[in-house]
């Protein structure tokens, strides 16, 4: 994708979705190493390709989940589409802003102090 091939990007996610088939299967996009051009192109490709979602990170590469980018990347693939949030989510605060911002689910390793933060919890939980 960065070297602008997104012929090869959109063939390598065709040829995933039908091998993987009926699975579902999601797209991630290391946001953090990514223009907002390539965030968007990167979404057009998976939906094309007939992917199921798409995630902003690995985890591995620095960064991690935003609301800017979750808001971006709802916007881009619509409301049928998965996205998820995976990387730097360690409170409710943060999960609670970016399902609000249109993430379908969340890649995090402090589940249970999320759930049990009572300091930002709202008073509905």
């Amino acid at each position: 994708l960065k070297t602008g091939n997104t012929e090869y990007v959109f063939d390598e996610i065709k040829e995933i979705v039908r091998v993987a088939s009926p699975r579902i299967v999601k797209v991630i996009l290391e946001t953090n190493l990514l223009t907002r051009e390539e965030k968007i192109r990167s979404c057009e490709l998976a939906i094309a390709a007939g992917a199921h979602f798409v995630k902003t990170s690995t985890g591995f590469g620095g960064g991690g989940a935003n609301v800017e980018d979750i808001q971006l990347m709802r916007e881009v693939v619509g409301s049928g589409f998965g996205v998820k949030a995976s990387g730097g989510i360690r409170d409710r605060k943060t999960a609670e802003a970016l399902i609000a911002a249109g993430a379908t689910r969340l890649g995090i390793s402090q589940s249970v102090a999320i759930l049990t933060d009572t300091e930002t919890a709202p008073s509905s939980y």
